[in-house]
């Protein structure tokens, strides 16, 4: 006879919340039949409860016998200190009958008391054999059949396996895993895996896997013919206060008990500390005690950042390159020469206020400029527009192997709808592929509904963004006219402050830093109401739902993060005019220009804050938030800290990583990707920032994950998930924003141009190709008396006895029959800057779409294991199927030839 679960009639009493609820006809599609017996009117079945035995390392009942593989956490009601006696009561019935369906369902329950807080009571799980093969069965999880004898192919670098060795975890301190061939695992076949002891058949992770699913479906309360189950509903309602699975021992020493495996030590040891940061990952152990989906997150990463060891090196190899010619800038030379610079008056860049300006104070600005704007901006920009590509490839090759390694080829799980979504299955449509009824939430028109809200929502998120980054434009204009006011206003000399200090310059680093700050905030509130937005959106399974987050937040941080750096880049200095008739923003703002040498030198600083200050931000939070949390919770308790605390308990203490704690991980590596790659040709140095964040974040999220966190529920994962085409999109944006940036934020082109074209006759005056001269050609002459306007006299009438001005732009001079026009030297420039474009968009997506097709996803050796393997399985399968058969068979007929010859020799 099978128990009937425990359901408390609730008909009358409130609820607190819907989640985890479910329609009778649905739940019981997808619960599994239960163990055992029970009367019509069933009692509670309650967990035994025992005293801590004294051993702190045990991960085992007070049997010794039975592991525990899962550890539930709640609050006596009879001694809380605010005993509100009616919701007490509800809460502990809803216990008792949750915890008695655990039992009907075949798991084995024991209580024990907290050692520190008396209060606390911490109720482990263990899954019995039975159970485990079951819901194995179930959940189609992949189990050894046998070992894998398959050769792995030799090295192509074996003359460097002393460098290889020096990088790799000592074999001898964690073990290389024995590979198996795997199949799905069905109970009737159990004699075709190999078992050689059922204690280790199952590995933890895989019990806690298992036991949380079954914690996750289990029932506990009916009401309005609806039930309700799952431990996530009744975490979030504060009937139970935490459910985890354990860590196996302390992360600072081993454990006494002699059949613990250590891993967790192991990890912190060869992985986490900081002096392994040399060492290669222990992937397979991090697979092994983390589960796939935190493995294959680590292997990305560890990949990503090998792959940017070369970027670093180009780009620092091109970063010396601009640094060392330096010096041999003609351009920057005639900006800083007395005769040439000092000699040029420029004209006011804001009304009234700012006055003439000499070239030569920008003369610092234009020599850092000479590092980044060179020959080798050029290469490094169509380097990385390739490395990228090849980036994305190998890694689809790696994952590829990883899949086979860890047996996520063909991941057979199921994916279950989660509790929220059928909570609202209430409509029923007919399937149009199986003709039968089914539930869904809300109806087509309903779920337009729905898209359209959730589609609003996030656009006005956006719409905020760019309202800051006006904002951001708005500053920058008023406070450039605070900061020339610092300028003394005639022209001769210059203050040494005033060299380095510009007002482009103070302008540029404080708008930067208020840019940085806003990002940051919008960042903190937008990552709620990304969430909110989501959960209305009521996504199906859990993937679905981190696949409409991720599509959500990212395109949120990329206005975000990406804007201002769009805005300088492409905007600033673009339409401004000239200064007889400049362009004013909100017919009142006067748009802002950039330096003589252009706005790529304000794009490296606004890049620089950005990147470094998120990275020292994100580096400092994930650091001290957690540390401070579990500190603060030792000084609570610090009164018991003498008593010796099980393992349960301890690991209560630490801080939970909630299930989209690894969503924002790989969230502020995409937005580090999105750096190195959209703007790199204005920074060189990025990849090398970048390499040395992700080599610190490697070891900062292991030292979080090891030490400061609970152990998290080992899950499934076959890829990196929406991640992937993400990454793609912005691998081929990149191409694009990079030829822009050379083409239209840096003075490349127009420097060639005149090299080529206007340096020498019809257009030039000297006999060889050569830049001197480049500054007074590419600045046009403006007449001060044309300053006035229909409704304005001349501003800046006494500021000086000058006649003329200059100003960036290639215009024809006053008294031209075509006065203040785009001369012949600008359309040359823009022709050169589109086809610029033009062409190297096409070589590099040809070099890239070449490499894609050139280079396949899965490797030829990985693709001969995975067909090897199959066959394999399949045929071995086949062979112990048929001798069963046959056995079978022989025995009928020897019973049959028994039962016929019987009659006979009596």
């Amino acid at each position: 006879m099978m128990i009937r679960d425990i359901l408390l009639e609730m008909e009358q009493e409130e609820d607190d919340d819907e989640d985890g609820d479910i329609a009778l006809e649905n739940l019981d599609q997808m619960v599994v039949s239960s163990f055992g017996t029970l009367e019509s009117q069933p009692d509670f079945r309650s967990p035994e409860f025992e005293d801590f035995n004294g051993k702190p390392d045990s991960l085992f009942f007070n049997d010794g016998q039975r592991r525990i593989d899962f550890v539930l956490v709640y609050e006596d009601e009879s001694r809380k200190e605010n005993n509100k006696k009616g919701s007490n009561e509800k809460q502990r019935r809803k216990r008792r009958a949750y915890e008695s369906n655990l039992i009907n369902d075949g798991l084995q329950l024991e209580a024990t008391r907290s050692v520190l807080d008396d209060r606390l009571v911490f109720l482990k799980v263990h899954a019995p054999w039975e159970v485990l093969c079951t819901y194995a069965e179930i959940m189609h999880i992949k189990l050894p059949l046998k070992p894998n004898d398959l050769k792995t192919r030799s090295s192509a670098f074996g003359n460097f396996n002393w460098f290889s060795k020096f990088l790799q975890v000592d074999e001898s301190i964690i073990k290389p895993e024995q590979e198996f061939f795997t199949a799905p695992f069905e109970k009737n076949r159990i004699s075709d895996f190999y078992i050689r002891d059922r204690d280790t058949f199952f590995n933890p992770a895989t019990r806690s896997r298992i036991v949380y699913f079954i914690l996750s479906r289990v029932k506990y309360q009916v009401r309005d013919n609806v039930k309700k189950f799952g431990i996530n509903k009744l975490v979030s309602s504060g009937i139970y206060k935490a459910a985890f699975p354990l860590h196996d021992c302390n992360f600072s020493h081993p454990s006494e008990d002699f059949t613990c495996p250590n891993e967790r030590y192991l990890l912190y040891r060869e992985w986490a500390h900081p002096r392994s940061i040399y060492k290669k990952q222990p992937l397979d152990l991090i697979r092994k005690y983390y589960g796939e989906k935190i493995g294959i997150y680590f292997a990305w990463l560890g990949y990503y950042t090998q792959m940017l060891l070369l970027a670093a090196v180009v780009g620092v190899a091109c970063f010396l390159y601009g640094y060392v010619n330096r010096n041999n800038c003609t351009w920057s030379k005639e900006v800083c020469d007395p005769k040439i610079g000092g000699e040029i008056i420029m004209c006011p860049q804001c009304d009234k206020i700012c006055p003439f300006w000499k070239l030569n104070i920008t003369c610092e600005s234009s020599q850092k400029l000479c590092i980044f704007d060179s020959f080798g901006t050029l290469v490094f920009a169509v380097f990385m527009g390739i490395w990228v590509t090849l980036f994305l490839e190998f890694w689809k090759r790696r994952q590829a192997e990883l899949e086979y390694e860890w047996d996520t080829v063909e991941l057979q799980q199921e994916e279950q709808p989660r509790p929220e979504y059928e909570a609202r299955c209430t409509h029923v449509v007919i399937n149009e592929i199986t003709q039968e009824e089914e539930r869904v939430p809300f109806t087509t028109c309903g779920k337009c509904i729905r898209v359209a809200l959730c589609a609003s929502a996030v656009l006005f998120w956006i719409l905020l963004i760019i309202a800051s980054v006006i904002g951001i434009i708005v500053y920058r204009l008023s406070v450039f006219i605070v900061f020339s006011t610092k300028l003394p206003k005639n022209v001769t000399g210059a203050d040494p402050i005033q060299r380095y200090l510009t007002p482009h310059t103070a302008t540029s680093i404080t708008a930067s830093v208020i840019s940085f700050v806003i990002i940051m905030i919008l960042n903190t509130i937008y990552e709620k109401v990304a969430i909110m937005i989501t959960n209305f959106e009521l996504p199906r399974t859990q993937t679905d739902y981190e696949n409409s987050l991720t599509m959500k937040m990212f395109l949120f941080q990329f206005v975000n993060y990406y804007s201002s750096c769009f805005y300088i880049a492409f905007f600033k200095g673009k339409f401004v005019g000239y200064p007889g008739d400049p362009v004013y923003w909100l017919g009142k703002y006067r748009n802002e220009e950039c330096d003589p040498g252009g706005c790529l030198l304000e794009l490296t600083t606004q890049l620089t804050i950005i990147m470094g200050g998120k990275a020292i931000w994100n580096n400092i939070q994930e650091v001290l938030l957690p540390w401070i949390k579990n500190l603060i919770g030792r000084c609570r308790t610090v009164s018991g800290s003498e008593k010796i605390t099980p393992r349960w308990e301890q690991d209560y203490h630490l801080q939970l990583m909630g299930r989209l704690g690894l969503f924002y991980e790989y969230l502020e590596m995409i937005i580090q990707f999105g750096f190195v790659t959209l703007f790199v040709a204005s920074f060189p140095l990025a990849p090398l920032l970048a390499l040395v964040n992700n080599i610190l974040e490697i070891r900062v999220d292991a030292w979080k994950m090891t030490t400061q966190y609970r152990r998290m529920v080992p899950e499934k994962a076959q890829d990196i998930g929406a991640w992937q085409p993400i990454m793609q999109g912005i691998a081929i944006m990149a191409v694009v924003t990079n030829a822009m940036i050379i083409a239209f934020t840096s003075d490349m082109i127009p420097r060639l141009v005149y090299y080529w074209s206007f340096s020498v006759p019809p257009y030039g005056n000297h006999t060889h190709y050569t830049m001197e001269g480049y500054i007074n050609n590419t600045l046009s002459y403006f007449n001060i008396v044309d300053f006035k306007n229909r409704t304005k006299e001349n501003p800046y009438v006494g500021l000086g006895n000058h006649t003329t001005c200059r100003y960036r732009d290639f215009r024809h001079p006053p008294g031209h029959p075509q006065e203040y026009k785009h001369n012949i030297y600008y359309w040359h420039v823009i022709a050169a800057k589109l086809a610029f474009i033009i062409v190297t968009e096409h070589i590099i997506y040809s070099v890239k779409f070449f490499l894609s097709y050139a280079i396949p996803d899965v490797s030829k050796s990985t693709k001969s294991k995975i067909k090897r393997e199959k066959y394999l399985t399949q045929k071995l399968l086949h062979e112990n199927h048929l001798k069963d058969m046959t056995k079978n068979i022989a025995e009928s007929i020897v019973g049959v030839a028994d039962n016929n010859l019987r009659p006979k020799l009596e």
